[in-house]
C-alpha cells in the first residue's frame, strides 16, 4: 500500500488513521484520488478540505470507528464504496462482535483499495444482482449449522471468529496451515468472484485459464472429499503455491490470485518507503538484489514484479527471524506458480 501523509502538516499517516498524531487534524481517505485528506469544520459544521475548499462527509460507519473513508458532499451516498458492499454485519451491541467487525472492515478496506487501484469492477449486488459483490459477516448462532467462510455467486461470507486471534490461530493449527489472516481470506474469496466475472464468461480466457490451472469442470464436491480424505499429493510444492491449491482448479486460481494481491500490495509498500535490497556480501546473486523504482499496481511487466519480490521476501523473512518470529512470507514460488501468477497479472491488466 502507498504511504499517506496529512495534507495539513505533511506528517506520514497510516491508511486507517482518523486523525493526525502531529497536528490533530481529522483525517479521511478519499477513494476517488487515493489520498488522505485533513478535514476542518467550517462555520456551518461541514467538513472541508482546506486546500481544495471541498466539503466531505464521512461514511456512516465512521460513527462505529470501523471506517475512515469520506464522500464528497456532491454525492448523497451514506456509505462509502467499501461499506456499501455489506449485506450483513454482526450484532454490534455485543462489544466482542464490534471489535471483530472492526478487524474485518480494516482488512476489507485494504482489499477494496487494491481492487480500485487496478480499476477492477467493484459493484454492489444492490446495483447489479447478477455481477455484483456483497459481504455477509456472521457469527455462529445456537443452531448446529456453523457459518462457513466462502464465496457463492458474488456473495462472500465470513465467520467473524476469523477476526479473533486465538480462534484463528487454533484454526490455522488444526488445518496445518503456515498462513491464515483475515486479509488473506478476503483476497482468496474475491479471487473466486473475479474468476466468475473475468474468466468463466469469456471463452478465450477460459480456454487459456484451463491450460494453466486445469479442468474446472471436474466435480468440486468429489475433489473436496478427495482432498480432505487423502490430503495433497506428495509433490505439491513443485507445482502449487499451497497444499489447498491442489484441491481443485478453482482453489488453485483463488490461492494464486490471493498471492498476487499479497505480492503487489507489499511491493507497493516497499516502493512507497524507498526500500531496496542490496546485500552486503561479496558478489550477491541478481536474485538477491532489488531496486523498486516503480509502482507495482501500474507495472505491466510481470518480470519486474516477480524479480523484485524474491529479494524483498528474503530480507523481510530475515528480519522476522531476527525477532524470533516465523517467516513473513513462508511460501516458495516455483516455476509453475510463476506462470500462474503471470496469467493473473495479465488478466488484471487486460492483456490476455
Amino acid at each position: 500500500m502507498q504511504l499517506f501523509e496529512c495534507t495539513q502538516c505533511g506528517q506520514p499517516v497510516y491508511f486507517d488513521n482518523t486523525f493526525c498524531a502531529s497536528c490533530n487534524a481529522s483525517l479521511g481517505f478519499d477513494p476517488i484520488d487515493f489520498s488522505m485528506k485533513s478535514l476542518t469544520p467550517d462555520e456551518n459544521g461541514k467538513l472541508v478540505e482546506p486546500k481544495s475548499n471541498t466539503s466531505f462527509h464521512y461514511c456512516a460507519n465512521h460513527e462505529h470507528d470501523v471506517c475512515n473513508w469520506i464522500i464528497s458532499d456532491e454525492d448523497p451516498a451514506t456509505f462509502c464504496i467499501a461499506c456499501s458492499l455489506n449485506r450483513t454485519i454482526p450484532d454490534i451491541s455485543q462489544p466482542d462482535y464490534l471489535v471483530r467487525w472492526k478487524t474485518i472492515e480494516a482488512a476489507k478496506h485494504r482489499l477494496i483499495y487494491g481492487l480500485l487501484k487496478w480499476k477492477l469492477p467493484v459493484i454492489s449486488k444492490v446495483t447489479n444482482e447478477e455481477d455484483g459483490i456483497q459481504f455477509d459477516f456472521k457469527a455462529d448462532d445456537n443452531s448446529q449449522e456453523r457459518v462457513l467462510t466462502g464465496h457463492a455467486n458474488g456473495l462472500i461470507t465470513m465467520n467473524i471468529e476469523e477476526a479473533d486471534d486465538v480462534e484463528r490461530e487454533m484454526a490455522k493449527n488444526n488445518m496445518d496451515e503456515v498462513y491464515r489472516t483475515v486479509l488473506g481470506h478476503f483476497r482468496h474469496e474475491i479471487g473466486h468472484y473475479y474468476w466468475d466475472l473475468l474468466i468463466s464468461k469469456k471463452p478465450d480466457a477460459l480456454e487459456k485459464c484451463r491450460a494453466i490451472f486445469g479442468d474446472d469442470t471436474k466435480s468440486y464436491q468429489e475433489a473436496l472429499d478427495e482432498h480432505y480424505n487423502n490430503g495433497a499429493p506428495a509433490d505439491w510444492a513443485l507445482h502449487y503455491i499451497s497444499s489447498y491449491a491442489t484441491m481443485h482448479p478453482w482453489e488453485d486460481w483463488a490461492e494464486t490470485w490471493a498471492h498476487y494481491l499479497h505480492i503487489v500490495d507489499t511491493l507497493q509498500t516497499a516502493y512507497s518507503f524507498g526500500l531496496n535490497v542490496h546485500p552486503k556480501i561479496s558478489n550477491p546473486p541478481k536474485t538477491f538484489v532489488s531496486s523498486i523504482d516503480f509502482d507495482p499496481y501500474e507495472e505491466k511487466d510481470f518480470s519486474k514484479i516477480i524479480n523484485n519480490w524474491f529479494p524483498i521476501t528474503f530480507a523481510l523473512n530475515s528480519i522476522n527471524r531476527s525477532m524470533g518470529e516465523d517467516d513473513l512470507y513462508p511460501f516458495v514460488i516455483n516455476v509453475d506458480v510463476q506462470k500462474k501468477l503471470e496469467f493473473i497479472h495479465n488478466v488484471i491488466h487486460q492483456t490476455i
